[in-house]
């Protein structure tokens, strides 16, 4: 359970790899924090959804949606993932 860092088309995704190997992909950019870092944050759950809390200042985000459980109003964007043969790929 942790996330990583990549640049695919001038834009900055956080990708994060959960222990039954899925993988989701949102947004680097910290919409509270205003920095990118989301892929240094804290992989958890939350009701049986994965989650990822900001490292900065907490602000826990769905994975699979993107949507802030704890700021109103506060979203990532989150892409399709899928793995083919090993590989991941992320539609931008």
């Amino acid at each position: 359970m942790w996330g990583e860092a990549a640049l695919i088309n001038g834009t900055q995704i956080a990708l994060v790899r959960l222990y039954e190997d899925t993988v989701h992909a949102v947004s680097q950019w910290d919409p509270f924090a205003r920095a990118n870092v989301m892929s240094r944050g804290i992989v958890g759950s939350k009701a049986g959804r994965p989650t990822i809390a900001s490292p900065i200042h907490k602000q826990s985000y769905d994975l699979q949606t993107g949507q802030c459980l704890s700021e109103e109003g506060l979203t990532l964007h989150s892409y399709p993932v899928r793995i083919v043969e090993g590989t991941v790929e992320i539609h931008v």
